[in-house]
């Protein structure tokens, strides 16, 4: 009974502790993409009529009313970003970062990773952006002392105050951002867990015991940071567009993902879902308590008229071409990310069919498409040009190239050796077929490929066409570097889509069987 007495006591006087407690609000996004507008079911454009009938999700205007709701839901809270900003619609492809700045700047973040997509259009145009926000960007990950537009200005971590206590954000990339982007040749990127490790360390002995990593590296990634670091208290993650939520059936884990210690949480992308996680720390800045889930942005949040009237402005430039109907089709073009990393998808085998049909005449006999540089799906009837443009918004122009069938091997090896963590690498193909065993060992995969009607042979030489980001070694296709005879100043693959999708229509999309798994 003695003992029993005792425990209620220490319960007693834990509970009147609790008051002593840190409580922190952490609301994110990631990869956002330049969605300032609404967004479809499918993550594209959303039209004004079903915006008005309530079928539309995200955009900057909505997600000014739903910051401003979770902020008065709580006395603390701390606004961050995961990466991955840029890059996605006509917006960036014409403002480049500094609509983005504009936008996140009215929305009030406290600090923001570097993605790759920041690396899009080099250093030249993340150094602008830094210089417009104000907010803290950050990349433990790298070395970017040898790049004077970046050197001693991107800072690997911070610390902020926020209820007057001391918070650490350390900001983390891809360590494959070479490969991904456009970084130059002055940044080189290291291990996150050894990078994200060190800045622990420096603000651990700075007296700073809650952290919180800013991670734009995948949702696997983090979690073997989590796991292999100590000190970190919340990972806000992005890259993998990763829907973590505790209600929805569709989501990869709960939110948050705990490992050990360590909160993981991330809210899909393109501004659909903002992620909202309340943690409580003790004095000592251990995690007591984690909870939380994403919140749908659909048309119950009310768009903020000064918002819309200001991306209405910005898009008048813009409305000529985006408005211009090149086609119609009579079902969605599927360009699921989840789907058209993982397998044949029907919008990979339009543009596979697309660039081909473009050059087949030049001797060219297969067309290799990375599923990471398409971006969206399209809905059924009248397509736009910026509908298309959302689908391939990288400015990439037509490659031609030649190789050995040795060569074509390896580079579907390539592209599937990471289909497990969804990279963007997959290739969607045309004029040839390939089958892969996604449970063989990554460089053993690929089997039964067939240039048109015959087996691959590994002497002949092959004409291929894709398109520069990966004719130039982009998501590791490194082995069409030194192709022969490369031609990378085609035209623009969005232009080639859209005419073949106008010579073609009504276009019916399609999966036939070129790309099967074991």
């Amino acid at each position: 009974m003695n003992r029993f007495l005792l425990s209620a006591a220490a319960l007693s006087l834990t509970a009147g502790m609790a008051s002593a407690d840190y409580s922190i609000t952490i609301l994110h996004t990631n990869d956002f993409h330049a969605r300032f507008e609404p967004i479809s079911k499918y993550d594209g454009p959303c039209g004004a009529e079903d915006n008005t009938e309530g079928k539309c999700f995200g955009g900057t205007a909505r997600l000014v009313t739903a910051i401003k709701e979770a902020r008065g839901r709580t006395n603390n809270a701390l606004l961050v970003d995961g990466g991955d900003q840029f890059q996605g619609t006509l917006f960036y492809s014409y403002y480049k970062g500094q609509m983005t700045a504009e936008m996140m700047n009215k929305l009030g973040y406290d600090g923001m990773t570097v993605g790759n997509h920041e690396f899009d259009d080099g250093p030249e145009v993340l150094a602008s952006f830094m210089s417009a926000i104000k907010f803290p960007i950050l990349m433990s990950n790298a070395d970017v002392s040898a790049e004077p537009l970046l050197a001693d200005k991107l800072a690997k971590s911070t610390v902020i105050e926020r209820g007057g206590e001391k918070i650490g954000l350390i900001g983390l990339t891809p360590q494959d951002t070479d490969e991904l982007a456009s970084p130059g040749d002055n940044v080189a990127f290291s291990d996150p867990v050894a990078a994200v490790q060190g800045e622990v360390d420096k603000l651990t002995a700075e007296g700073v015991n809650k952290i919180i990593v800013l991670s734009h590296s995948s949702y696997t990634v983090d979690q073997k940071v989590a796991a292999e670091t100590t000190g970190v208290d919340v990972i806000v993650g992005g890259h993998s567009n990763t829907l973590l939520s505790n209600t929805n059936e569709k989501a990869e884990g709960p939110y948050p993902t705990m490992v050990g210690n360590t909160a993981i949480v991330q809210a899909y992308a393109y501004g659909k879902y903002l992620g909202e996680l309340n943690v409580t720390f003790d004095d000592a800045g251990n995690i007591t308590e984690a909870k939380g889930e994403p919140v749908l942005i659909d048309a119950s949040f009310a768009e903020d008229a000064d918002t819309l009237a200001r991306i209405a402005e910005l898009a008048a430039p813009l409305e000529e071409l985006r408005s211009k109907v090149v086609a119609e089709t009579n079902e969605p073009i599927g360009g699921d990310r989840a789907i058209c990393r993982a397998q044949e998808c029907s919008m990979g085998n339009l543009i596979a069919d697309a660039m081909l049909a473009r050059v087949a005449d030049q001797g060219i006999d297969v067309a290799i498409q990375n599923s990471g540089g398409i971006r969206a799906s399209i809905d059924a009837g009248e397509v736009t040009m910026g509908d298309v443009l959302t689908v391939l918004p990288f400015q990439n122009t037509l490659s031609t190239f030649q190789v050995t069938g040795a060569v074509l091997v390896e580079a579907l090896e390539n592209g599937v050796s990471q289909v497990e963590e969804g990279a963007g690498r997959f290739p969607q193909v045309a004029g040839m077929s390939y089958v892969f065993d996604a449970a063989a060992e990554a460089g053993s995969r690929v089997s039964d490929v067939m240039i048109g009607d015959a087996p691959v042979d590994l002497d002949k030489v092959y004409g291929v066409v894709s398109n520069n980001y990966v004719r130039n070694g982009g998501d590791g296709y490194a082995m069409f570097k030194t192709a022969t005879n490369p031609y990378d100043f085609g035209p623009d693959v969005a232009d080639v889509t859209a005419e073949y999708l106008a010579a073609n229509a009504p276009y019916k999309p399609f999966t036939d069987g070129r790309i099967k798994m074991k």
